[in-house]
């Protein structure tokens, strides 16, 4: 089995799923009762960090990335790309910079293989604005901008796309960012789902 990096923010770390931890969390238990060794042959690192962009993966991918020596990662980044700030009515990374981080990250990943992981949806009627920063909000529309370019950037590295846009329903977010239990247990289906006929 290989050694698999997990990197993303808030929603990869498993911010509020205190049944599981998480879809990263559920893939890692999921490997684990599968008989598979969690040691130094084998390990799933769930990288994620609260309210990441691809300006702060790219502080830290390579230096994270070399200590642990995976042989596959997923990447689970993009959705704070895309947040607004409203007094200043931009993005807080524009869509330009967002696809030039991204290859910048496929680059320092030389031959790893990636897999994308793609953006959800929110439910807007509690995202406009978010409740814990009044200063800032996600907009679907533009989450969709930004989910196109993670996709067009596999798809040009010739790497793979896991879609999630139409995973998560408004029943499915806790907060309306952040997937409850059902929705990382979607979530977690459909990425393990993928995976396990290559591990």
């Amino acid at each position: 089995m290989p050694n698999i990096c997990i990197f993303g923010d808030s929603i990869t770390w498993g911010a509020v799923d205190p049944i599981g931890g998480g879809w990263a969390n559920r893939l890692r238990n999921y490997f684990e009762s599968k008989g598979q060794r969690v040691d130094q042959d084998f390990d799933i690192y769930n990288l994620g960090v609260s309210s990441d962009n691809t300006e702060d993966l790219l502080k830290r991918f390579k230096i994270e990335a070399e200590a642990r020596k995976p042989e596959i990662i997923l990447i689970a980044i993009g959705i704070n790309d895309s947040q607004i700030v409203i007094s200043e009515n931009k993005n807080r990374v524009s869509l330009d910079k967002f696809r030039e981080n991204l290859e910048s990250i496929i680059k320092e990943a030389q031959k790893i293989k990636i897999i994308f992981i793609g953006l959800t949806r929110v439910d807007e009627a509690k995202t406009t604005p978010i409740p814990w920063n009044t200063e800032r909000k996600y907009l679907n529309f533009e989450i969709e901008k930004y989910d196109s370019i993670l996709k067009e950037a596999a798809a040009n590295g010739n790497l793979e796309y896991i879609g999630m846009d139409k995973v998560l329903t408004e029943k499915d977010l806790e907060d309306g960012i952040h997937p409850n239990v059902s929705g990382h247990e979607k979530m977690f289906e459909i990425i393990k789902g993928k995976l396990d006929p290559i591990l």
